[in-house]
């Protein structure tokens, strides 16, 4: 096993701190590169998103590009974000009071504003759907919640017995797979029931996958073709058009060290992004302070 790869944090001369980044890249279902352990387990949090959505996909068969991309999104609740979710909403027959994905701080008091409502309005019409109810449906014996464990399992090639499961920060199931596994799902996500359709949103509206500013927008605008999607704690996942998945978790949960770590990483399976190699700091007079790079 190689070394996992290390991002330093830099003040000027000083060396304040070093991330360890694992990192993996699959294509056909083989391991072509690692840094660190490729089987680490990682919580896939919003990484899962994608996946999660691919039940939106199969069920609403006209459903649009923006309606599909928001529901795989981590948005930054600005105005288009949150007219997306509306339009999702109204495509499928769903109200804003059924969303049941709690207030973020420093947003408005209102659940479409959180980051994770196209994913809960997405979970709302899959319930409509399919003649499940809608109170309760992010709980974790709910029909959705327990066909979602399913649904991950089944994308990564997994029984359901070994995907790990705990509560998201918006109430619902998240999940848990080796590094290596998450890598695997993102290679083969347009190859799947539904997935298609997915990436294709994703493609064609990365500012809605997360907002301005967003490693994972950024990521898929630098890189037409591919798809990404960022997880909490410091986690990043990206699929290739030609089917090479990658995956890569700050150990730390820092997710500062992962620009770095995707340009280190990415040169090797061919994602080119050289603005990702050196993070600059700044202070509170937007005067250089510092860098985040690879050590």
């Amino acid at each position: 096993m190689s070394a996992p790869l290390r991002v330093a944090v830099r003040r000027g001369e000083i060396l304040e701190c070093v991330h360890e980044v694992h990192a993996v890249a699959v294509r056909d279902g083989a391991v072509v590169a690692s840094a660190g352990d490729p089987d680490a387990v990682a919580s896939l949090r919003s990484s899962a998103k994608p996946v999660q959505a691919l039940p939106l996909a199969r069920a609403y068969e006209d459903l649009g590009e923006v309606e599909l991309a928001i529901a795989a999104a981590s948005h930054f609740g600005t105005p288009e974000h949150v007219e997306a979710v509306r339009r999702l909403l109204a495509a499928t027959g769903g109200r804003e009071e059924e969303l049941d994905c709690g207030l973020q701080d420093g947003r408005p008091p209102e659940p479409i504003y959180h980051n994770c409502s196209g994913k809960h309005g997405s979970m709302v019409a899959v319930c409509r759907v399919n003649g499940w109810p809608v109170e309760g449906y992010r709980l974790p014996d709910h029909p959705l919640q327990l066909a979602l464990v399913d649904e991950v399992a089944s994308a990564a090639e997994l029984e359901p017995a070994e995907v790990r499961t705990g509560p998201d920060g918006c109430g619902v199931v998240c999940f848990a797979v080796p590094l290596e596994r998450a890598a695997h799902v993102f290679s083969r996500l347009g190859e799947l029931p539904g997935g298609e359709r997915i990436a294709a949103a994703m493609r064609a509206h990365p500012v809605l996958i997360g907002g301005e500013g967003a490693t994972d927008t950024a990521l898929m605008r630098a890189q037409p073709g591919w798809i990404a999607k960022g997880g909490a704690e410091g986690l990043m996942c990206a699929g290739s058009e030609d089917g090479v998945g990658i995956a890569l978790k700050v150990t730390d949960g820092n997710s500062r060290a992962l620009r770095p770590a995707l340009a280190a990483f990415g040169a090797e399976v061919g994602l080119e992004l050289p603005d990702f190699a050196s993070v600059p700091l700044r202070n509170w007079h937007e005067e250089p302070a510092g860098t985040v790079a690879l050590l």
